[in-house]
């Protein structure tokens, strides 16, 4: 017989968490202990029915669950056998026991770094209000309400859901609707994903300028998909600079009129925009994994962050772009503050997030009542294309959102170095935003507004005391995740010495597991890297890394895949300091450094001294430690006990400082107004023949 183990409610806290966080349509388990209980009670029957083939394993120390289970089983005792945990319901089963049934007894085996954690969960499991092993020994509850039927709590009350605990998709509710996720796990959902991505995919995809809502014709270049070089993605029509310069034209005479619509409809477009996305996902989704080689969660999570932006932006403007705040001053007086758009904004966005921080930035534009040149990275034009389509169909007009594709000595130059462009927002490389700031300083007319997000020299900080089976988890999604071609990824891994060995240990482990190929299929952790030029840059840095590297490990790559495609296998490389890192390298590579306790303050002191300020990773148990080092550090973004990539929109607003960005953080309440600029109105009412609000005293 094969033997079942049945258990209940075991970190259903982290389930919850988890559909939230990917927008599920609902929650996996219960939300209400009494339905948990009954499912038990269920499942128990289910497997009483099978005694010939299942010998079942009932773990509890719930005394109302034990004396259904007895009287289920009948008087077969060696038909099944309890469980209970060492150091608890021990007074529970001397009954049980004394009346001839088995009960085994288990416990957790290791040093206390490792039993801790465990030990912990199960404190605060037991000690939950609801726990029956809390109310046994609470004296005030009446023995009948200790072991009161969980059938009919589920029968009394309505709705079966906690109230308390909120659906996914009203998670950010009342300011926004929460994004639509796709749960990967439920295989019907995932087959329907894969037949619309490849429905999406059959079709010929061409992006070309859109300027005053007309698609323009120009030099056409083919582009193919970075998994597999031999297969044409579609056809890009590169922008002119004449098609710059007429986009511009358009644009500055269409944004007075945008500007001057309430925010209220600026932001229902953008909410319908958002929609759209969804009814659209599985198009936009198949762009993201052919032309930019993103994995399928990678993909789903792009489209999710692209109408997060959406419907955030449109929620602030409402906030921030409505009548106007009013200020203090003196009686007869009024006077008030509102913002305006600046006038026409250029987006220049990167090929690494082709479409979520491409839909950012012009939503936020648009938001603020800008006019909006929207260029996508040459590498990543046709979910770009796709965006602006459906923003066009959401009802943003042509000569409002202008589409430029094309390269940046062409199209960027030509953007820059206009003087009606008002304001530039761009992602991407340090040497590139440096181009662009002289570039606005040289021409003529007014100061332009820059807002850039650049790279970084990403670290996490890892202590005596964190968790190294938790650490490699999030060392492993934070550096090779996306091929390890995020601006927050992992760049430097710095361990503690005495943790140092056992992480290594488990991180070579886990990189053994990880798959390297096709972005399409379910089973790949790491698609490819964007060009041969990324790849070069990669391996001659890779090689140089382990000539000189005290440990290095790297993932396996089928010979097969990388003839194929432009494929990087990941690496992590000891180093011997953290001087030794001069500058980012943007791809699946992990340098580590080893510290000693008493250097800390002076690591994050290094750290800082780099310039760079976007990620940090801190992993520790003691809060004080991670305290320390949020205080000393000099960075945008930190992030405790957990990866370090994935910024949620309006949960965790993404930016850096210093050499990672100027501000503000994209997806946060200060970003809007940056793309604006303020006035005041001030009203003297008492001009009108009086101050009533004095004369009615």
């Amino acid at each position: 017989r094969i033997t079942v183990r049945l258990v209940k409610g075991a970190y259903w806290d982290s389930e919850i968490k988890r559909a939230q966080e990917r927008g599920l349509p609902g929650y996996p388990v219960f939300t209400r202990k009494a339905n948990t209980d009954t499912s038990y009670l269920a499942c128990a029957r289910v497997l009483a029915g099978a005694a010939d083939v299942i010998f079942p394993q009932f773990a509890t120390h719930n005394a109302q669950t034990v004396a259904y289970v007895i009287e289920l089983m009948g008087e077969e005792a060696g038909a099944f056998e309890f469980q209970r945990l060492h150091g608890m319901g021990e007074e529970l089963y001397e009954q049980v026991i004394g009346q001839g049934y088995a009960c085994r007894v288990y416990a957790p085996v290791g040093p206390h770094e490792d039993l801790l954690p465990y030990l912990v969960r199960r404190l605060l499991e037991n000690g939950a209000n609801t726990s029956f092993v809390n109310r046994l020994v609470d004296a005030r509850l009446p023995a009948e309400e200790v072991v009161r039927d969980p059938v009919q709590d589920v029968d009394q009350v309505r709705p079966a859901a906690h109230p308390r605990i909120v659906e996914p998709e009203r998670l950010f509710a009342p300011e926004r609707r929460n994004s639509r996720g796709v749960n990967l796990a439920d295989g019907a959902e995932l087959e329907r994903l894969k037949r619309s991505c490849e429905a999406a995919a059959r079709e010929s995809w061409r992006a070309a300028p859109i300027i005053g809502g007309k698609t323009g014709d120009g030099a056409a270049v083919t582009l193919y998909n970075p998994a597999l070089e031999a297969s044409a993605v579609g056809t890009v029509i590169q922008a002119s600079p004449e098609d710059v310069s007429r986009a511009i034209a358009m644009a500055t005479a269409a944004q007075g009129v945008w500007d001057a619509r309430p925010a209220e409809e600026r932001a229902v477009l953008l909410d319908r925009a958002a929609d759209l996305f969804e009814e659209r996902r599985a198009e936009l989704i198949a762009r993201c994994v052919l032309e930019a080689g993103k994995t399928l969660p990678d993909s789903v999570a792009e489209v999710r962050e692209a109408v997060d932006f959406l419907r955030y932006y449109a929620s602030r403007a409402r906030e921030q772009f409505g009548e106007g705040a009013p200020l203090p001053g003196p009686t007869g007086e009024r006077n008030t503050l509102r913002l305006r758009g600046r006038g026409v904004f250029a987006c220049v966005s990167p090929w690494n997030f082709p479409l979520s921080i491409f839909t950012g930035q012009v939503s936020a534009a648009l938001a603020a009542g800008n006019a909006v040149l929207a260029k996508p990275a040459e590498q990543t034009p046709f979910a770009a294309a796709l965006a602006v389509e459906i923003l066009h169909a959401a009802g943003v007009p042509g000569d409002v959102l202008h589409f430029l594709p094309g390269d940046g000595g062409t199209v960027g130059t030509a953007l820059t170095g206009d003087p009606r462009v008002a304001g530039v927002a761009f992602t991407g490389s340090g040497a590139t935003a440096r181009t662009i700031e002289r570039r606005l300083a040289e021409r003529p007319g007014p100061i332009a507004a820059l807002i850039a997000e650049t790279g970084g020299i990403n670290a996490m900080i890892v202590d005596s005391s964190a968790l190294p089976e938790q650490v490699v988890l999030d060392a492993v999604a934070s550096g090779f995740n996306s091929a390890g071609q995020r601006c927050s990824a992992l760049r430097a891994l710095l361990l503690q010495e005495d943790i140092a060995p056992r992480v290594l240990d488990l991180l070579a482990g886990c990189m053994d597991e990880l798959e390297v190929g096709d972005p399409a299929l379910i089973a790949t952790d790491l698609g490819p890297v964007i060009d041969r030029e990324s790849l070069a840059m990669l391996e001659a840095h890779a090689a140089q890394l382990v000539a000189r590297s005290r440990w290095y490990h790297r993932a396996p790559l089928e010979p097969g895949v990388a003839r194929v495609g432009r494929f990087f296998a990941p690496l992590a490389a000891e180093i011997e300091s953290l001087g030794a890192l001069e500058r980012e390298v943007f791809g699946p590579i992990v340098h580590i450094v080893r510290y000693r306790a008493r250097d800390l303050d002076a690591l994050v002191d290094a750290l800082n001294a780099k310039g760079y300020g976007l990620t940090l990773g801190i992993h520790t148990r003691i809060d004080g430690v991670a305290q320390r080092i949020a205080a000393r550090a000099r960075v945008g973004n930190i992030y405790v006990n957990r990866n370090m990539i994935g910024a949620a929109v309006g949960v965790q607003p993404f930016g850096g400082r210093g050499l990672s960005g100027t501000g503000p953080k994209a997806g946060g309440p200060h970003y809007l107004p940056r793309f604006a600029t303020e006035q005041t109105l001030t009203i003297n009412t008492a001009a009108l023949g009086g101050n009533a609000s004095l004369l009615t005293l």
